[in-house]
């Protein structure tokens, strides 16, 4: 997976007005959170701030990132977890941040990628697919940049299932009977399916000679 390099500074305020602030200066307020718990068994939280243009190729792309992340030089691995928007403006809000320990296995989407000319279109049908992501469990070193499914042993009328699918060292969370692609029939499909099994019958019945 590729790495983001990310730089913030610890916030000192974080009551509204000091958000509302930041803001108008193009600051993001963050947060990052792990694991880790005091003593109380409350969640450690870190409250930080990064420039919107430091963070915005982060947030405005399809693929997944391990972010490196240096909060006034405490640096850790993290991956970006919510992102909140204002609901006219559509400007970001607040960025959560998750901390990943080494060896770590969380929850992550991963984008998905179709290669291949499936059995199925080379007959006459056509391919659709139905997921563009897929959440996987794994540690974070493990967790790929795309999930590649090869598409070409799909007939007319299979499926490929989350249940189908095998990738080492990674565990779906998304459910074994969610529907992922497959190839479905066309007229033309159809119409060369009877023919051919017409043509088929046709010599069966022909007298030997």
């Amino acid at each position: 997976m590729k790495t983001f390099e990310l730089k913030g500074t610890k916030r000192t305020e974080t009551g509204k007005k000091a958000t509302r602030e930041l803001r108008k200066q193009n600051i993001i307020p963050c947060v990052i959170y792990g694991s880790e718990r005091d003593a109380e068994g409350k969640v450690v939280t870190t409250e930080f701030q990064v420039p919107f243009e430091a963070v915005r190729k982060l947030i405005y792309t399809p693929e997944i990132y391990a972010v490196n992340l240096d909060i006034d030089g405490n640096v850790c691995q993290a991956v970006m977890r919510e992102i909140q928007f204002h609901p006219v403006k559509d400007n970001v809000l607040h960025i959560d941040f998750y901390q990943v320990a080494p060896g770590q296995a969380i929850h992550m989407a991963v984008p998905v990628k179709f290669e291949g000319h499936a059995e199925g279109v080379r007959a006459g049908g056509v391919l659709f697919t139905s997921v563009r992501y897929l959440t996987v469990k794994a540690p974070l070193d493990k967790i790929p940049e795309k999930l590649i499914i090869d598409v070409t042993p799909l007939t007319i009328g299979k499926t490929f299932l989350v249940g189908d699918l095998k990738f080492e060292d990674l565990e779906f969370v998304t459910s074994a009977n969610t529907l992922v692609c497959g190839v479905k029939s066309t007229r033309g499909s159809q119409a060369q399916a009877a023919a051919v099994e017409e043509t088929t019958e046709e010599a069966e019945s022909a007298p030997a000679e």
